[in-house]
């Protein structure tokens, strides 16, 4: 099903897409899916890249609102409430400067959010100080011009539209994201073609090997202090971006998860409006499992995650460590399984 909006067919869910989205928010909040110990079972780490160089992370200024925890996490409520953000990111590697999910232009409500579809708009409404890209940079202090390029996680509205507002700054997507996005006569997600047409476009594959658990990767320097890899399920393309800095690695998950809740209690989105954005419920799914089986030996930042992004500025501030060394490569379920045992002698 689609709708026009200023010449732009995009895709609105159907009506028993918002039944199911709706039933699945009240039966996930008392059943929430089980973890799938099979699937787990089948992970191995394949380690980090090697290299010394690093590179230098900078979670943009931006303003969170308050959202029910239940309303994100599925079947979890505590916390009663966490905060959420639309958080973009810089990261200063030796030879280039660049931009991480850009997702906030000036008047974006009419810019992008007008071509969701209805049902949507309430669920991801930012509030009303949000910071555009060009004022989030600013109190950052970074220049615009300093941006080499941008390198979006994903092509949905919120990590793109302030694209809007850098006309002439390059892109750089996964093809198989730029395919499902740009590609047909309608568009799949709103408020995404008009920010990523008429600039500079360098498509990449992930053509590299396996990187901690996730099947593939690509790394942009090579080097391996910037490594790209997969995170598919919530779009077809979903990337997400492994950094080595001076105090660990790092891993920007764009919107694999949206709270780190997801990752430490092993929880899918809330059914809605989690079923409505998640392209590939089971996908996406398994994605969680494998951050989950590498959060110990890397430090996960969700784009949408306030309190992540506040506590990597305040660590950078303090110069404190992002986490243990990490876990030498060995079959997963193991150290699954000496967790259980620790939580059962506790």
């Amino acid at each position: 099903m689609t709708t026009e909006h200023r010449g732009e067919r995009v895709a609105t869910p159907d009506i028993w897409q918002c039944c199911r989205a709706a039933t699945t928010a009240i039966t996930g909040a008392v059943l929430p899916r089980r973890t799938d110990r099979r699937f787990l079972s089948t992970l191995r780490d394949n380690g980090l890249p090697r290299g010394s160089i690093t590179v230098e992370l900078v979670a943009l200024a931006q303003n969170a609102r308050s959202v029910p925890t239940a309303a994100v996490v599925e079947g979890v409520f505590t916390p009663r409430r966490i905060e959420s953000a639309m958080t973009a990111f810089v990261v200063r590697h030796p030879r280039a400067t660049f931009l991480v999910d850009p997702g906030i232009c000036v008047d974006v409500r009419r810019r992008a959010i007008a071509e969701l579809p209805r049902v949507l708009r309430v669920a991801v409404n930012p509030p009303s100080d949000v910071l555009d890209i060009r004022e989030s940079l600013q109190r950052s202090g970074i220049d615009a011009d300093d941006i080499a390029f941008a390198l979006p996680t994903h092509l949905h509205w919120d990590h793109v539209a302030g694209l809007l507002d850098l006309p002439d700054l390059p892109l750089r997507l996964h093809r198989p994201e730029h395919r499902w996005a740009m590609t047909g006569p309608g568009a799949p997600v709103g408020g995404v073609r008009q920010a990523v047409r008429d600039r500079p476009l360098d498509c990449y594959e992930l053509d590299g090997p396996p990187v901690l658990t996730f099947a593939a990767s690509h790394d942009v320097f090579g080097d391996g202090a910037v490594v790209l890899v997969d995170l598919a399920g919530h779009t077809p393309g979903s990337i997400g971006i492994l950094l080595r800095t001076a105090r660990g690695p790092v891993l920007l998950a764009g919107d694999a998860v949206w709270h780190n809740l997801q990752t430490t209690e092993l929880r899918q989105k809330s059914g809605y409006p989690g079923a409505l954005a998640d392209d590939d419920r089971t996908g996406a799914w398994r994605t969680i499992h494998r951050l989950h089986a590498v959060r110990d030996a890397v430090r996960i930042v969700p784009s949408h995650d306030h309190q992540a992004a506040c506590a990597w500025t305040e660590d950078s501030a303090t110069g404190l460590p992002t986490q243990d060394s990490p876990v030498a490569a060995e079959p997963l379920h193991d150290r699954e399984q000496q967790r259980r045992d620790r939580e059962t002698h506790h």
